[in-house]
């Protein structure tokens, strides 16, 4: 019998979290792009001391403009930690839905609508490159060839069908992440992405993706480094060994 489909679920407010660090010519351009493509969305800039001023620069554009916040905090102490103090900020407050966004211009916030349209039924949103419809746009080809291998280096490990779990433009709902327990997450670089997809898979979420454009930024250096690299491959070939481990003592109990 096939089952009736589920009303869409309120989605607003919206917050959308953009950690920053070292992104002063950037964070003008993708706000303005931002309240283009959605006037009524807030932003919370969350700026790990940036030596370039962008915090600084963050606190002059909120002063003029109530939709965008800031959050400073006195360290760069990784994406993922960044973002779990953007969600806590969020959560503190009456946001139904929490965006993950990058300030550098390579997720496009004219994808967002479409991406916020599709919550209305799910839980988790990821902005991907690898379903159909989804494109990369000025990319080294040695940046793609590593992010199709994460990718599939996570899935066989982790047992997911996600095809781009690595992604970081995401909306979450407020529910996924009252659920999941923040406090125990460690992880660091880009492999926080794939740490929270995981736990939002694993607590019975269901996820969906909707295909995005990614254009490699135009301005300033990327983060990305051999370190995020080698805690990526580490973390999720241990989660991977324990999650199959379970799946044995799992079966060995049904005999």
């Amino acid at each position: 019998m096939a089952h009736a489909p589920r009303a869409a679920r309120p989605i607003d407010p919206v917050l959308v979290v953009i950690p920053t660090y070292n992104e002063r010519d950037n964070l003008p351009l993708i706000l303005d792009r931002l309240h283009r493509a959605l006037p009524e969305v807030h932003a919370l800039v969350v700026d790990d001391g940036s030596p370039d001023g962008t915090g600084e620069l963050a606190d002059k554009i909120a002063a003029g403009d109530d939709r965008v916040h800031v959050l400073h905090r006195t360290e760069k102490a990784g994406l993922g930690a960044a973002y779990v103090a953007g969600f806590r900020w969020g959560l503190e407050r009456d946001y139904r839905t929490i965006v993950e966004m990058d300030a550098d211009g390579s997720h496009a916030p004219e994808d967002l609508p479409r991406m916020l349209a599709a919550l209305g039924d799910t839980d988790l949103v990821l902005g991907s490159r690898y379903v159909p419809g989804g494109s990369l746009v000025n990319w080294p080809k040695h940046r793609e060839l590593l992010s199709r291998a994460a990718n599939l280096y996570s899935r066989l490990a982790l047992g997911v069908r996600i095809k781009d779990v690595t992604a970081g433009f995401r909306a979450y709902r407020r529910e996924v992440l009252e659920k999941l327990p923040l406090d125990e997450i460690a992880s660091r670089g880009y492999c926080f992405q794939i740490d929270l997809a995981w736990r939002t898979v694993r607590t019975g979420f269901d996820v969906v993706e909707v295909p995005i454009t990614f254009t490699e930024r135009e301005i300033g250096q990327s983060k990305m480094s051999s370190a995020i690299i080698r805690e990526a491959l580490l973390r999720v070939g241990l989660w991977g060994a324990r999650y199959r481990a379970e799946q044995v003592r799992s079966l060995l109990r049904r005999r």
